[in-house]
């Protein structure tokens, strides 16, 4: 009998034993991954190790994608992610995998498509389960904790029962998702005619003309598709597509989608009067928000919106400036005490604490601090009366107006800075360029020295700590560099080095913007179209033969246009070859591809580009 045991033993201690997860975030560069380095769930980061994990013991892989500005992403966090009972589950069942999806953009984007494919919508948290082999199966959002306990007991069974039979479907609806997702119509030219006027008529036929803004529901910027509309406007002065972006510029100005206090712009706003926003502050939103106005200014001759371009330009470089010149991602949505918007947010017994009764009076009135708020949480400072409407009611001058303005302001500020929303420190190409686009944007427009000085530190940052000589980073936090580039790090820093090599007459930046270009379309450019990163590590993810405009311009108009503006020849035959790729595609869904749109309305022939030289 004991010579059994023994055996037994010997061949039990031969046998492979499965490692136990640990959890891989503790210390993460990422302060979205790092902050769930506490977890009891062992979260895995995202690499081929997982996949490979994944096969050899048979599990199905769970991703989250979130990000640190993100609300919801910190209510799952502490509701579900802390819960002993969901840990369990997801420890002992799947391969649990956390990405920052500002580090990810391509792995999110796949995942964010087939969640909106099959659910209608999709959002952050971002929640999927994958086969083993990495094809996605199941996906969510947010999810209070009892169904989403409910949901990984009734995933696991059903993978235990049958995997092959899920492994099946998960392959058939991917290649379905990618099939029409690939799937090209031939090569053609577009009539630019015809294209501005479907161009206009989308905007206005989506626009909604009391309130401003597309949609009927949540309000976003869509600053690359009114970038767009304000061109044509330059060129076509339609006095309906006038008047509804002016009204738009209008509401997000000055409603709640801006920090009137302490300037820059949040991501969105929940309702359709621009009232109750989602409190982030991200880095790319105060770059293009402020070119945006910046060009609006320059189109409908309105000095306000170079003082609203200027104010935010002012935050980015007061609220978001990081290490060696170079911006940090964002301001997160919750306060240091877990609520939402709440460094942004007034109690009325807050502002009674704060001001003398001359300065409520004035607060008031000016930032209709007064009657109901639209926020639960307290009232959002908004536009209210003008000084000149003050002025006339009080009797006061408007300089003393003025003065008791920035008195009351100053105040304000002072008082919520203990409530000041945590950093997001990680440093990301992308949106550097974005940024430094804009201060150039802002130096050559506002004639302000301070604009130029930060474009120059911003433009060594990101030569010096972002581009290694060889290839860009995807980010950099105080740690070191972070990740590899995706298609938007090439193309965004490309076109503002060549921006900055406009103003600054540097020879050295152009070749670098066409070094950067040309490496961008020999990385990312197939002939059936783009990958948005240049390793895909799970399969069915289809190359597309155009990126719409999302919160970011779309990466392959920016460089098709950066590509004819820098007169290499061989990458001017491909844009062009590129552009025919897109253009019904473009042509079918204008106000979505807009940018892509903007190349094909201007598209120059071989022959003047070659002129231009």
């Amino acid at each position: 009998m004991m010579r059994i045991i023994r055996a037994i033993a010997l061949i039990l201690v031969a046998l492979p034993v499965q490692a136990a997860l640990q959890n891989q975030l503790q210390g993460h560069p990422s302060p979205y991954l790092a902050m769930h380095g506490d977890d009891p769930v062992q979260w895995q980061e995202w690499g081929p190790e997982v996949l490979v994990k994944a096969k050899t013991e048979n599990k199905m892989i769970y991703i989250s994608s979130g990000y640190f500005a993100c609300h919801w992403c910190h209510v799952m966090q502490q509701e579900s992610y802390k819960n002993p009972e969901v840990a369990s589950l997801l420890n002992r069942y799947f391969i649990p995998v956390k990405i920052d999806r500002e580090l990810q953009p391509a792995l999110d984007a796949h995942l964010i498509a087939f969640v909106t494919h099959t659910r209608g919508s999709a959002g952050w948290p971002l929640n999927v389960f994958l086969t083993s082999e990495g094809y996605p199966l199941v996906g969510l959002t947010y999810s209070p904790t009892r169904p989403f306990i409910g949901l990984l007991k009734r995933v696991e069974r059903l993978w235990r029962a049958d995997p092959e039979k899920l492994k099946q479907m998960a392959r058939r609806a991917s290649l379905a998702l990618t099939q029409e997702t690939a799937e090209q119509k031939p090569a053609q030219s577009v009539d630019p005619a015809r294209l501005r006027t479907l161009l206009i008529k989308a905007s206005l036929s989506l626009g909604d003309e009391m309130e401003g803004g597309f949609g009927r529901q949540s309000r976003f910027p869509m600053a690359p598709q009114w970038s767009v509309l304000l061109g044509v406007l330059g060129s076509d002065p339609n006095p309906e597509l006038r008047s509804f972006a002016e009204l738009t510029l209008q509401q997000m100005a000055t409603q709640g989608m801006r920090d009137h206090l302490g300037g820059g712009f949040f991501r969105y706003t929940v309702d359709p009067g621009w009232q109750i926003p989602h409190f982030e502050k991200m880095l790319y939103t105060q770059a293009q928000l402020a070119r945006l106005y910046l060009q609006a200014a320059r189109v409908f001759d309105r000095p306000e919106y170079r003082a609203v371009a200027r104010e935010t330009l002012d935050f980015a470089l007061s609220g978001l400036r990081g290490e060696r010149g170079g911006f940090i991602a964002s301001l997160s949505a919750v306060d240091p005490q877990g609520e939402e918007g709440g460094g942004y947010l007034w109690h009325p017994s807050q502002l009674e604490q704060v001001l003398n009764a001359q300065e409520l009076s004035f607060a008031r009135k000016r930032w209709q601090l007064q009657g109901t708020p639209a926020n639960e949480g307290g009232y959002l400072p908004v536009d209210g009366e003008s000084l000149e409407q003050i002025s006339r009611e009080t009797g006061e001058s408007l300089d003393a107006l003025r003065q008791l303005e920035q008195q009351t302001r100053s105040k304000l500020l002072k008082s919520r800075t203990p409530r000041n929303h945590p950093r997001d420190v990680k440093q990301l190409a992308a949106w550097n360029g974005l940024m430094l686009s804009a201060l150039v944007d802002g130096a050559a427009t506002l004639e302000e020295e301070r604009y130029r000085q930060a474009a120059s530190a911003l433009r060594d940052y990101l030569v010096t700590r972002l581009w290694d000589g060889e290839s860009l980073y995807r980010a950099r936090a105080p740690e070191g560099p972070i990740g590899t580039a995706a298609l938007e790090d090439y193309v965004y820093v490309a076109v503002a080095l060549n921006d900055w090599a406009r103003l600054s007459g540097s020879q050295a930046d152009r070749k670098l913007s066409l070094r950067l270009a040309r490496a961008a379309w020999k990385k990312f450019y197939r002939q059936r179209g783009w990958q948005s990163a240049e390793a895909l590590l799970i399969p069915g993810i289809a190359t597309e033969p155009a990126i719409s405009d999302g919160p970011l311009p779309s990466p392959p108009a920016m460089l098709i246009d950066l590509s004819f503006q820098l007169g290499d020849p061989e990458m001017q035959r491909q844009a062009r070859e590129a552009m025919g790729v897109a253009a019904a595609m473009v042509s079918e869904n204008p106000i979505w591809y807009a940018t892509q749109a903007r190349n094909l309305l201007r598209v120059p022939k071989p022959e003047s580009v070659a002129e231009s030289q």
